[in-house]
């Protein structure tokens, strides 16, 4: 039995409400969150696959947890606006969290999703990291090329977020699996907001297997599929990311997907 645990804790660290049960957890918060409130999720095992959903404006996510503690701090102002306007709001909150079922784990998935993902996220993979973000704003942070949204024909706050590169050449973007695990296929949406947006012709993929792979791309905000020899790695890098002629000057990265499966996983899952 795996013991997990929710709490909501306030900006001082005081324990506001908590949960514990096994393989299946809730917690229902019945109060406002204030600023500095953070969801703190816990198990008693690492190294777990698990089903969350932390907010019931924001869609369950399959994530692998490594062992510490995870922490989200509750976005407000400037923050939110990468957030559907209706997360974290009002004065009922459900947060769940379950152990993942064995043929959920071994299913053929997106590994790259995780709608709960932010930058101190160290523990809930996946986890998105890149060497630039447009002025900082929470709009272009690297996470929200992993959230799940594909919304391309627009820029800006909710569901028009995406990671934005500040004009820089030498952008990368990486996306941490966790653990090892099997991919044969990349997926990318360009942000299309034209004649605002550029885009990126050519786009080489790094992975820690040390191996590489150049893919061209066209002026689109569909889905575009780069397939791949089936590689086991625990994480993918874009980077080398060649801007058309167009004179527009902002190309962007709307959503990053990863198309595969485990290739280790432990006995005592359910």
């Amino acid at each position: 039995m795996i013991h997990l645990t929710i709490e909501v804790q306030s900006k001082d660290g005081i324990t506001l409400a908590e949960h514990t049960d096994t393989n299946h957890t809730h917690l229902v918060y019945e109060y406002p969150y204030q600023p500095g409130d953070s969801i703190v999720l816990r198990s008693s095992e690492a190294n777990v696959y698990l089903y969350i959903q932390l907010d019931d404006a924001i869609n369950p996510a399959f994530v692998y947890y490594s062992g510490q503690e995870y922490r989200l701090s509750i976005p407000f102002d400037e923050k939110k606006a990468s957030y559907s306007p209706k997360s974290f709001t009002g004065k009922m909150h459900l947060l769940t969290a379950r152990v993942a079922a064995l043929h959920e784990i071994t299913s053929y998935k997106n590994v790259a999703a995780n709608a709960y993902d932010h930058h101190t996220n160290l523990s809930l993979y996946p986890h998105a990291s890149a060497n630039v973000e447009t002025r900082g704003e929470a709009v272009f942070a690297a996470r929200n090329a992993i959230n799940g949204n594909t919304v391309t024909y627009s820029h800006g706050g909710w569901p028009f977020e995406s990671w934005g590169i500040n004009q820089r050449k030498d952008a990368e973007f990486t996306v941490h699996f966790g653990r090892l695990v099997e991919i044969d296929k990349i997926v990318l949406y360009l942000r299309a907001d034209f004649p605002h947006d550029n885009y990126w012709e050519q786009v080489t993929l790094h992975f820690s297997d040390g191996s590489s792979q150049m893919a061209s791309l066209v002026k689109s905000g569909k889905a575009q599929t780069i397939l791949l020899e089936p590689k086991q790695v625990e994480w993918v890098k874009l980077s080398e990311l060649i801007q058309s002629n167009d004179p527009a000057l902002f190309p962007a990265l709307t959503q990053f997907e990863a198309y595969g499966q485990e290739v280790q996983v432990t006995d005592d899952v359910t």
